[in-house]
Order: structure tokens, then sequence, then C-alpha cells
């Protein structure tokens, strides 16, 4: 389905989780796509980008959010989780929740 209207998106911050044979993890920021309309009168959003560099490589982070989840005053956020791409022989788990839709408004 094409949006012919600008929507929203969301921010993203978050850690992979630890990789135990070679103790690291990663973190992340960036923003989601904007909505991809679901059902009735909800939505979700897309996500990728990269990790930061840790321990001589990065992996890729990307999917799509659950739906809305509300936080009152007419806002919501979305949850995600996933898997990260495989580098130097292994992945990392991840899971965040996005920040609050348009943070300024009254």
């Amino acid at each position: 389905m094409t949006i012919s209207t600008q929507t929203h998106v969301h921010e993203i911050q978050g850690s992979t989780m630890i990789f135990a044979e070679i103790p690291h993890n990663h973190r992340f920021a960036g923003m989601t796509g904007q909505v991809i309309p679901i059902g009735n009168n909800d939505h979700i959003h897309s996500f990728e980008m990269n990790t930061d560099f840790t321990e001589i490589h990065l992996h890729g982070v990307g999917g799509f959010t659950g739906p809305s989840i509300f936080v009152g005053n007419g806002r919501h956020i979305h949850f995600a989780s996933g898997t990260s791409t495989l580098n130097r022989g292994h992945v990392h788990g991840f899971l965040f929740a996005t920040f609050i839709d348009d943070p300024l408004r009254d």
C-alpha cells in the first residue's frame, strides 16, 4: 500500500544481547520507517540499521515493530525483537521499545 501523505516515525535506541563466547554486545540507534497500516486503525513500522563497530565487526538489525502500544495522552510506542545478521561466526538477539511518537506535542 502506498501512503500519499507523510505519517510519523519513531526514534530507536538499543543494545544487542551479549555474545557469551567472546563477551561483547553492540549498540544501535536510528529511526523507523513511516506507518505501515495493518488491520482496523493500527499500524507497524519497518526499521533497518547497523550496530556500532565492536570487536572488529558490526551487525545489521532490522525487521518490523509490533502494533501500537498506547501509553496515554493519545501517544504510543512499539515493541520489536529479532536477531542480528551473522558476522564473525555469530549473531545477537535484540529487543527494544521505540520512543514515543511526537514527543514534544502537548
